[in-house]
């Protein structure tokens, strides 16, 4: 047997335990070696494959279309990886993440302006008639905003709409809520609150 091939059966057993290492590794602790790590390093790249789906999906549900949220989600991850060091663990990374995307969503809304109406109608209606989510963990017809509902969002200020559609398509606890938007639970309660009843006094009981 040459040296070549015994070097490169070792190599590939490496690459084996790296993988089988950074699946059995907590977010938390993969956000500590991705820290320390430099450009394209396995935990970091194993960050990206956990939070892919989960990152496109609220870039999808707070932008309304698919191109914009694959657009943001690509943000998303840059700025994940650039402030990779930032992460303190005080939270948990899951909460981390989810924040830097709304944030990003946010600032991409207030960048651009509000576009149309009709994109968030025109992107609950393609899911209505999937009926599925798709590759990227779209949101399904089963949602529990209705398409009117998403469409009256857009009268709320931009953190009021995240919120309640974070709250409520995407059933996130007040507590998730809280972390992710900086508040305290009980003011978290209160905005959520306050920005549904503004929906329902404008609208009508559009949220199921």
């Amino acid at each position: 047997m040459s040296l070549r091939n015994t070097s490169g059966r070792t190599a590939g057993r490496e690459r084996v335990d790296t993988v089988l290492d950074t699946l059995q590794q907590t977010d938390e602790e993969l956000a500590a070696e991705a820290a320390r790590e430099g450009s394209d390093g396995p935990a970091f790249v194993a960050l990206v494959e956990r939070f892919r789906q989960r990152v496109w999906r609220i870039c999808y549900r707070l932008l309304g279309n698919e191109a914009d949220a694959s657009d943001a989600a690509q943000e998303v991850f840059v700025r994940l990886f650039l402030h990779r060091a930032k992460f303190d663990g005080r939270s948990k990374y899951a909460t981390w993440a989810h924040s830097i995307a709304v944030r990003t969503c946010l600032s991409i809304r207030r960048g651009r302006g509000r576009r149309a109406k009709h994109e968030t109608t025109a992107s609950d209606e393609q899911l209505e008639s999937t009926g599925a989510s798709d590759a990227h963990g779209a949101p399904a017809s089963g949602d529990r905003l209705s398409m009117d509902a998403m469409t009256v969002l857009e009268d709320l200020d931009e953190v009021d709409r995240a919120l309640l559609i974070l709250k409520y398509a995407e059933s996130y606890s007040y507590e998730e809520l809280a972390a992710m938007f900086d508040l305290s639970v009980s003011a978290c309660k209160m905005r959520v609150s306050r920005a549904r009843d503004k929906v329902q006094e404008r609208h009508g009981p559009s949220m199921q």
